[in-house]
């Protein structure tokens, strides 16, 4: 019989923020794979745990899966865990979640604290829809590229971000998305929690020390309409080419043509059929 994968959530600050239900995986499981077996001992000598930790982080994540679907393929109970937060989510696990979908071997949740969800419930923006997007990409012109692809949206965005990267991100989101309003929050559930408000150059002015990492939610655009009439002004070669040159392919920018001037994708396939 197979062991069972466990997704435990731990605190992303206040260790009080750990669930019963967490505490008791934790306590029943085999073996602990952890991002950073250190951090992870703080928190296992807190809670008066012991169990065998295995380090799992993005480096070694493909390796160390194959590790872990070894033991669970031999009836060993695993729980994956964070630093901070929910597994999976900007941190690693997707490999290994992936393996044991095709080894059919069963996932658990184990639900507790996200920091971009507690962000975003005290943001004030619209809760209904949002992106989260996580880590922009490290290199400056594929951050950009990213944000570019996403400008339009109306939608509430949500980032993570480092504190030593916060000064320079926040400048390229002033330059492609505007000086929009947006909240950052950092240290959540902790001592210093702090959320800060404003447009993007009265927050560059309000932080001085850059402590914690950082969750970014920017108010999405209302320029939907604009630029829905904007496209639809076009001529249908120069909607074509507008969406070639953000890199699509042509099955995708017909699909999007069509959307936006509400007609059939067959209609517009058949005006570019020899384009």
């Amino acid at each position: 019989m197979f062991g069972n994968l466990y997704l435990v959530a731990t605190p992303i600050g206040n260790l009080e923020d750990i669930t019963l239900r967490a505490i008791n995986v934790l306590n029943q499981v085999d073996i602990i794979a952890a991002e950073d077996t250190r951090h992870t001992l703080k928190l296992l000598n807190h809670l008066n745990i012991k169990k065998p930790l295995i380090s799992y982080y993005k480096e070694t994540e493909k390796i160390k899966s194959e590790i872990l679907i070894e033991k669970l393929l031999s009836g060993k109970n695993i729980a994956l865990v964070s630093d901070a937060g929910t597994p999976v989510i900007s941190d690693p696990g997707e490999e290994i979640v992936k393996q044991c979908i095709e080894k059919n071997i069963k996932i658990i949740p184990i639900p507790g604290a996200c920091a971009f969800i507690n962000a975003l419930i005290c943001s004030g923006f619209n809760t209904r829809e949002f992106i989260f997007i996580g880590f922009l990409p490290a290199n400056n012109s594929d951050k950009k590229n990213k944000l570019e692809e996403i400008k339009d949206e109306n939608k509430t965005l949500i980032f993570y971000e480092a504190p030593h990267k916060i000064k320079s991100t926040l400048e390229v989101m002033k330059e492609i998305l505007g000086d929009r309003n947006i909240v950052l929050a950092r240290e959540i559930t902790k001592i210093h929690e702090e959320f800060i408000r404003g447009h993007i150059s009265e927050v560059q002015e309000k932080i001085n020390e850059a402590r914690g990492e950082f969750v970014i939610l920017i108010e999405g655009t209302n320029n939907k309409n604009a630029q829905k009439e904007f496209l639809n002004n076009l001529s249908l070669e120069e909607h074509y080419k507008y969406y070639l040159n953000k890199n699509l392919d042509k099955k995708e920018i017909i699909k999007k043509i069509a959307k936006d001037r509400n007609k059939s994708k067959n209609e517009i396939y058949q005006y570019f059929i020899n384009y």
